[in-house]
């Protein structure tokens, strides 16, 4: 199993590129099986979760190469088999996309409840609902979603969906859903994250008719057939964001490149008050920083708020920085699994239900920490980056599922880690 070994104390400088985002191109390999077409994605992320994806769907039938450059393409024409299995996608909670798509176009598909991080519950039963709304006839059995059309109908029917609670996911498989449905499908309580406007940019170029995407409430015309596109995938903000909190932590001046500060700006707006420098273009962000900054509280909440995805990162820094600081999660129960690791390497923080209390040290040493999940993994290199001596990270596979290759765009900024057996 491989471990990232870092010796921290070293500033970064320099430039990288911000990959496209995980959280965009997982829904749109799916937004695929909607069509008889190729379709063609620009800057694909190489993650293990994108491989998981291909895994997926070429079990299923389609044809998808990911090429060197970024680009995967993909031809759903010959999709024989409607079916997401266990084995799949155990490890992977963007699986529950596939049902949507799916449904819409074969009218039937058999897609097992699905695993990922073990950061709290993420419940299904608001896709079940909403699909259900569409007509569906959905059951639960052996842990697969089992999903058919009633008996005369070959579409699903528009709906009015309004969600008990604000789902991503949720949004793009109805949104996805609703394309290929008979009617008008009206989306209440919809999600609002960037991925959200990219996953519809992509559907229209398909030929869907979509409107307010971006918004609470998203209408989308139902049509007959989509048809093949190309598409490039968003840059990733919470990869961005995990780079600036980096920068902010260990001192130094990059430039991100492809890096979209408008979809960062709660997170732009802490690290300039915690005491860093910022300033971005239309495809940039840099960020400067000297010294200890200021420790800063916040509240995780829907887009455009805070981002739970951001949580770790940012309380990695507020560990090494001045004064105390609040972290309240109000997304996922059990999203402070990295604070004993961070313990581990000599940050103070009390845990009381949904508040993390953190007490700023002037340092942090070196050890080894174990990865309990996606972002808290980020949050351990970030610390490792700032304590004195070697940290060993292990478990990193968490990490892999959502970074393009970290440690050689840190190593490139000047950082000393290393991927090892």
């Amino acid at each position: 199993m491989d471990k990232l070994k870092i010796r921290g104390g070293h500033r970064l400088q320099g430039a990288l590129d911000v990959s496209g985002a995980k959280n965009a191109a997982l829904p749109e390999l799916c937004a695929a099986l909607l069509s008889a077409e190729p379709v063609t994605l620009a800057n694909v992320p190489r993650l293990q979760d994108v491989s998981t994806m291909l895994k997926l769907i070429r079990n299923m039938g389609v044809t998808a190469e990911h090429h060197e450059d970024g680009h995967v393409t993909l031809d759903a024409g010959a999709l024989n088999n409607p079916e997401a299995p266990y084995e799949l996608v155990k490890t992977m909670r963007a699986s529950v996309l596939a049902l949507g798509p799916l449904l819409a176009r074969f009218g039937h598909a058999k897609v097992s409840l699905p695993g990922g991080c073990a950061i709290g519950s993420r419940p299904v039963d608001q896709h079940i609902k909403g699909l259900q709304a569409m007509g569906a006839v959905i059951t639960v059995d052996h842990g697969y979603m089992v999903a058919s059309l009633p008996a005369g109908r070959t579409r699903l029917k528009g709906a009015h969906i309004t969600t008990d609670m604000v789902t991503v996911t949720g949004t793009e498989n109805f949104m996805m859903a609703a394309a290929l449905a008979e009617g008008e499908t009206v989306l209440e309580n919809a999600a609002q994250e960037p991925e959200i406007p990219d996953l519809a940019e992509m559907l229209i170029q398909m030929g869907a008719k979509i409107e307010g995407h971006g918004t609470r409430r998203i209408r989308i015309q139902g049509v007959d057939r989509l048809h093949g596109c190309q598409h490039q995938v968003v840059a990733d903000r919470i990869e961005a964001g995990t780079f600036l909190c980096a920068v902010a932590a260990a001192g130094g001046d990059v430039v991100l490149r492809h890096g979209r500060a408008d979809h960062l700006e709660v997170v732009i707006e802490k690290l300039r008050e915690a005491g860093a420098t910022i300033e971005a273009g239309v495809d940039f962000i840099r960020i400067k920083s000297e010294g200890r900054l200021k420790a800063q509280s916040f509240r995780t909440t829907e887009y455009p708020g805070f981002p739970t995805d951001m949580q770790a990162q940012f309380m990695a820094l507020n560990c090494i920085a001045q004064g105390a600081s609040k972290v309240t999660e109000t997304i996922f129960e059990n999203r402070f699994m990295h604070v004993n690791e961070l313990v581990r390497l000599g940050a103070h923080i009390q845990i009381d239900g949904k508040v993390s209390v953190i007490e700023g040290v002037e340092k942090l040493s070196g050890a080894t920490v174990m990865a309990t999940d996606l972002r808290a993994s980020a949050s351990l290199v970030i610390a490792g980056l700032v304590a004195e001596g070697e940290t060993i990270v292990d478990r990193i596979y968490h990490l892999d599922r959502g970074y393009d290759r970290m440690e050689l765009k840190l190593r490139g900024l000047g950082a000393d880690i290393e991927r090892v057996k």
